[in-house]
């Protein structure tokens, strides 16, 4: 009877220790798939073909334009009050002393000159100066520059490139909101040295 009570117990013991080893198996593998899944839904776009990490999503269609705030050339900020009223497209590129982001802000500017109640911000982390001194020698007058440098303008938006030689700038986008700070149009660039689809911003408006 002893030897028998023994090795009932020793079953017992071997049982607790293959259902535990196969708890932490199962926890191991789900850990690992929940890990999987959060790289994957990561937002990506390319630059010269090679994959970039972004820091978030755009704001979606149909919701309100996050709090935010912008430096402007007299180093003044605005933020959503600000544009109250307006209409706005948000031009956002990296540097405006690349060429896309050059030719993206002449056409804008062009777009603009035709548009009522309508604000076009060119948006970079480039500072004011920089900004303001491109306008100013190519002529572009119906554009606004405004500046990230300083504010929470790339996280709010989700548009932070937080890897490959560009890490710390902005994403190429392209926001339209209404005058009542809701959101009509978004436009993540999934290949940075494109220019973005105007027409589409364009036709958000109408």
């Amino acid at each position: 009877m002893a030897a028998k009570k023994k090795i009932k117990k020793a079953n017992k013991k071997t049982a607790k220790k293959t259902a535990k080893k196969a708890v932490k198996k199962s926890a191991k593998k789900n850990s690992k798939k929940v890990a999987k899944k959060k790289v994957a839904s990561k937002t990506t776009v390319t630059l010269g073909g090679n994959k970039v990490s972004v820091s978030g999503k755009l704001p979606k269609v149909g919701s309100r334009l996050p709090k935010f705030a912008l430096t402007t050339g007299n180093l003044s900020e605005i933020g959503n009050s600000d544009i109250k009223g307006k209409r706005v497209i948000f031009n956002i590129f990296p540097s405006i002393d690349t060429p896309t982001c050059a030719t993206s802000t002449r056409t804008f500017n062009e777009i603009a000159s035709g548009l009522t109640n309508t604000d076009v911000y060119c948006v970079s982390a480039d500072l004011p100066f920089a900004q303001g001194r491109f306008c100013g020698s190519e002529g572009l007058a119906n554009v606004k520059t405004a500046s990230s440098f300083r504010s929470n303008f790339g996280s709010v938006f989700g548009v932070n490139l937080t890897s490959g030689v560009l890490k710390g700038v902005l994403a190429r986008a392209v926001v339209v909101v209404d005058a009542n700070g809701k959101v009509l149009h978004t436009e993540l660039v999934s290949e940075i040295a494109n220019e973005p689809n105007y027409s589409a911003a364009i036709n958000a408006l109408k």
